[in-house]
């Protein structure tokens, strides 16, 4: 088996699925990976086929130490600080200088978590039931303090408990495979439950579609404790009509919009570091991702207020898009502050990593 392979993905639901025989895992969030080893030969392949090898050197010599000699596993590279999970340090190890890559595998060390095994020696397991694959997984993976396998579960009653505590780890959710599950790349053939909040936000400006002079997605923005209008994320997956009408009903904030503006300052930002040495991802702050991704904004007056659907946070902004709801024009946006979101309660993650 040669990379790129496709990883298997999921499809989400709105509960914990209680058929007989299923199995129950922590869905962690971070980069799905995987790994592909033959003696000395690390190859960290990701779910866009594009290889993490070079940005993650750490992971590859931990996997040397704690991987059969041949084989390919699937799992997620993490980056745990404290007792939790921290997403944005992982972003930051996406870099093109490999001096910098250096400095942050030694600053902010990734770990891999292994839950599935794809091939072991010169033994394909894709067509292999998850229920032999996962207990393969145990007996061949040695346990390191960065090369860890998912806990997992067939109690449901356990499931819903990790899915309400695991949170507060910096986990995001509860995966669930059947055990006579085979491994189908690229195909949802899993199940995947995530939390679901709401919000009132402030529409403080937008980004224009890639496709043309429509709108591509909304700039959403909290006041904080000291009064401040806090960039938090973006609202977007709009139909296509729908968003050559916003550019319509935006028309009129977008009047004189950048005279007092809260983010007037920030029209050609870059990443800023924040409270408790946090980075927080400005609107005109360049993509990690894509380098030449335009992601410059138009600001509108900070009048609307729109509720979104989202996931979770990660420090003071959404981890994922949120989800456009509905116009809230009963909301003051002054009104729309950090305080009405839900903060999960802690929990360590050493034990969640310790199986």
């Amino acid at each position: 088996m040669l990379p790129p392979v496709k990883p298997m993905l999921a499809k989400a639901v709105t509960k914990v699925p209680t058929a007989e025989g299923m199995f129950y895992e922590p869905k962690w969030d971070g980069f799905r990976c995987i790994v592909f080893r033959d003696g000395d030969e690390v190859e960290l392949g990701s779910r866009n086929e594009r290889p993490l090898t070079r940005y993650f050197p750490e992971v590859v010599a931990a996997v040397k130490a704690a991987l059969p000699e041949r084989c390919v596993v699937d799992g997620e590279i993490v980056v745990p600080r404290g007792d939790r999970l921290h997403f944005e340090a992982l972003l930051q190890r996406i870099h093109p200088a490999a001096s910098r890559i250096t400095l942050l595998a030694e600053q902010t060390p990734a770990s891999f978590v292994a839950f599935d095994l794809l091939a072991v020696g010169d033994e394909s397991l894709l067509e292999v039931p998850f229920a032999e694959r996962q207990a393969r997984l145990r007996e061949v993976v040695t346990g390191t303090d960065s090369v860890h396998v998912t806990a997992i579960t067939q109690d449901a009653d356990t499931a819903q408990r990790w899915f309400q505590e695991f949170e507060g780890a910096g986990l995001d959710g509860v995966v669930a495979k059947p055990a006579e599950l085979l491994y189908g790349p690229d195909q949802r053939l899993m199940t995947k439950v995530k939390h679901t909040r709401t919000a009132d936000c402030v529409v403080a400006g937008f980004r224009w579609h890639k496709s043309g002079p429509v709108v591509g997605s909304l700039l959403l923005g909290l006041y904080d404790a000291t009064g401040d209008l806090q960039h938090i994320g973006v609202a977007a997956s709009f139909p296509m009509a729908r968003r050559a009408e916003l550019v319509e009903e935006l028309a009129p904030y977008r009047e004189e919009a950048l005279d007092g503006h809260p983010w007037q300052d920030w029209a050609n930002a870059q990443t800023v570091n924040g409270d408790n040495g946090e980075e927080h991802r400005m609107p005109g702050a360049q993509s990690r991702w894509n380098a030449g991704k335009d992601l410059s904004w138009v600001p509108l007056r900070p009048d609307l207020v729109v509720e979104i659907k989202y996931d979770q946070l990660e420090g003071r902004r959404l981890r994922h898009t949120g989800q456009f709801l509905r116009w809230r024009p009963d909301r003051e946006p002054r009104s729309c502050t950090y305080d009405q979101l839900e903060v999960p309660v802690r929990y360590d993650l050493a034990e969640v990593l310790a199986g």
